[in-house]
C-alpha cells in the first residue's frame, strides 16, 4: 500500500469546504473567492533581546475574507505557527462568524515564538513592535481588522497591542475597538473569559432539547442526568464541565495530559482544577478511578463526549471505540474527517467546532460593540428596570394584600447587569445557530452530517453577501 501524503491544515479545510460546496447553488467564481485568502501578510523584525543579543522574529497576519468588514481573529504565540496554519484558521474564522451572524470576515495572526522562553520583558517588545508592523500596512484597526487572544496570549498582550495602536493613531476615539479580549479597565467586557465554554454548552443543550434528534440517539430530551466526559481542563474545557454540572449533568471523567481520572457518580471540576494546582496531576483525586492513559477518556461509555484540548485527539484509528452518544467539539480540529465517517456509520452526532465554540468570537463582538458606543451594557437601563420591577410587585402586593418574601422581591426586581446581557446575548446567538444549521441538515438529504451542514450555512451566508455588495451579479 503507497504511503499518501498527509493533507495540510489548509488543505483539510479546503477539503471540507469542497464537499459542502457541491451542495450549494453559487457559481463556481464565487465558491473560488469565498474559499481563498484576501490578503496575507508574512514579517520579519529584529527585536533585542535581555541579553542584548538581535533575535529576528517570524510573524503573520491572513485577511481570509473581507464580505464584512472588520476581519476578526486571534494572534497566537507558538513555535508552530506557520503560514498554512494561520491561512487555514482565518479562514474558519470567516465560516464561524457567518454561521452565528457575527458581521466580521475572517482573520488569525502568530507569532513563530515559544513565550515560556522569553522574559516579559521581551514578549511586551515583541508584541508592540508586531503591532506597530500592523498598523505600518494598516492591518489593524476597529474598522479594518480586530484581533483577540488564542493560544499563548491573552489580556496582558490584547493591553499592549491597544496601548501601541493608540500612541501611533493619536486622537482616534475608537482605538480600544482595535482589538477584543481586553482586561475590563482597558475596555473589555465582562463574561469574555467563559465564553467559549459557555457557548459549548448553550449549543449542546439546544440540541439535547430537540425531541426528534434524541430519539434517533435514543436519549431523553434535556441536559438533565446526562453522562459526560471532559478532555482537557483549561479554559473552555473547565467552564464546560462548569456549565454542564450546574445544568444537572454528571461529568464523570475528566482528562489532562497527565492522566484522566473517572468517578460515576460525577466529579466536580473546580475541587479537581485545585486538586491540580496543589499536587501538579489531576491522578489520585480522592474518590475518583484512575486511568491508564489520558486518551483512555475518550473511549468511555457516556451520553456526551467534549474534547477540549488538542486538535485530531480522535482519528480514524480511535474513533471506532469511541461509545458517546454525542461528541461536542469544543477545541479547534479534535475530530479527523475518517473519524466524522466512522461517526455517520455508528450514527453518533458530531456537533463540529466550527460553530459550537464560537462563543469566542461571539463575545468579543459584543466587547468591540461596547468600545464603539462607550458604554458599558446594562448602565442605561438597569436602574429602570429594577425601578419598574419595583413597582409592578408594590402594585401586585397593593392589589392581592398580601406580601412578597424579601429574596423573592430582590430576585424579581433585579436589573440585568453586563454579564449576564452578555451571557443572554450567548445563549440566543448559540440557539439560533442550531436551529439554523438543524432545519438546513434534515431538510436536505444529500447533507451527510451536521458539520458540512453547517460549511453549507456559512458559504450561503458568505456568497449572499457577495452577491448584494455587487461583486458579482
Amino acid at each position: 500500500m503507497s504511503a499518501t501524503k498527509p493533507y495540510s491544515f489548509f488543505q483539510s479545510v479546503e477539503r471540507s469546504f469542497d464537499k459542502a460546496a457541491k451542495l450549494t447553488k453559487w457559481d463556481l467564481g464565487i465558491l473560488e473567492q469565498i474559499k481563498a485568502c484576501n490578503s496575507v501578510y508574512q514579517m520579519r523584525f529584529p527585536v533585542k533581546m535581555d541579553d542584548g543579543s538581535i533575535e529576528v522574529i517570524e510573524a503573520y497576519r491572513v485577511q481570509h475574507s473581507q464580505h464584512k468588514t472588520p476581519c476578526k481573529g486571534g494572534i497566537r504565540f507558538s513555535d508552530e505557527v506557520n503560514q498554512d496554519e494561520v491561512m487555514a484558521l482565518a479562514s474558519l474564522m470567516t465560516y464561524k462568524c457567518a454561521i452565528v451572524n457575527v458581521p466580521f470576515g475572517g482573520g488569525k495572526g502568530g507569532i513563530k515564538i515559544n513565550p515560556r522562553n522569553y522574559s516579559t520583558y521581551e514578549l511586551e517588545k515583541i508584541t508592540r513592535r508586531y503591532t506597530s508592523e500592523l498598523v505600518k500596512k494598516n492591518f489593524i484597526g476597529p474598522g479594518i481588522d480586530v484581533p483577540a487572544p488564542d493560544y499563548g496570549t491573552g489580556e496582558r498582550e490584547m493591553s499592549w497591542i491597544v496601548d501601541t495602536y493608540a500612541s501611533l493613531k493619536p486622537g482616534e476615539i475608537d482605538a480600544a475597538g482595535c482589538v477584543t479580549g481586553k482586561p475590563i479597565t482597558q475596555g473589555g467586557v465582562r463574561g469574555r473569559k467563559e465564553a467559549t465554554g459557555l457557548g459549548v454548552f448553550f449549543g449542546i443543550r439546544e440540541v439535547c432539547n430537540m425531541e426528534d434528534v434524541m430519539k434517533k440517539l435514543g436519549l431523553k430530551t434535556g441536559v438533565e442526568g446526562k453522562t459526560v466526559v471532559v478532555q482537557g481542563l483549561g479554559n473552555v474545557g473547565y467552564h464546560s464541565a462548569k456549565f454542564f454540572r450546574e445544568g444537572g449533568a454528571k461529568v464523570i471523567a475528566l482528562a489532562e495530559y497527565e492522566g484522566a481520572i473517572m468517578n460515576p457518580n460525577g466529579l466536580n471540576e473546580e475541587e479537581v482544577f485545585q486538586h491540580r494546582k496543589k499536587t501538579g496531576s489531576i491522578l489520585n483525586f480522592p474518590g475518583a478511578t484512575n486511568l491508564a492513559k489520558n486518551t483512555d477518556a475518550l473511549e468511555l461509555e457516556c451520553d456526551i463526549l467534549i474534547p477540549a484540548a488538542l486538535e485530531n485527539v480522535i482519528n480514524g484509528e480511535n474513533a471506532p471505540r469511541v461509545k458517546a452518544k454525542i461528541i461536542g467539539e469544543a477545541a479547534n480540529g479534535p475530530c479527523t474527517p475518517e473519524a466524522d465517517e466512522v461517526f455517520a456509520q455508528k450514527g453518533i452526532l458530531c456537533v463540529p467546532d466550527m460553530y459550537l465554540n464560537a462563543g469566542g468570537v461571539t463575545v468579543s463582538y459584543f466587547e468591540w460593540l461596547k468600545n464603539l458606543s462607550h458604554v458599558r451594557y446594562g448602565r442605561m437601563e438597569k436602574r429602570f428596570n429594577e425601578n419598574m420591577n419595583m413597582k409592578i410587585i408594590n402594585q401586585m402586593e397593593s392589589l392581592t394584600g398580601k406580601t412578597v418574601g424579601a429574596e423573592e422581591k430582590k430576585s424579581i426586581a433585579h436589573g440585568a447587569d453586563e454579564q449576564e446581557l452578555v451571557h443572554s446575548g450567548l445563549e440566543e446567538t448559540m440557539i439560533s445557530a442550531t436551529r439554523e444549521i438543524m432545519e438546513l441538515w434534515h431538510s436536505n438529504p444529500d447533507i451527510p452530517d451536521m458539520r458540512t451542514a453547517a460549511y453549507v450555512s456559512a458559504i450561503n451566508k458568505v456568497a449572499t453577501s457577495y452577491v448584494e455588495l455587487g461583486i458579482f451579479p
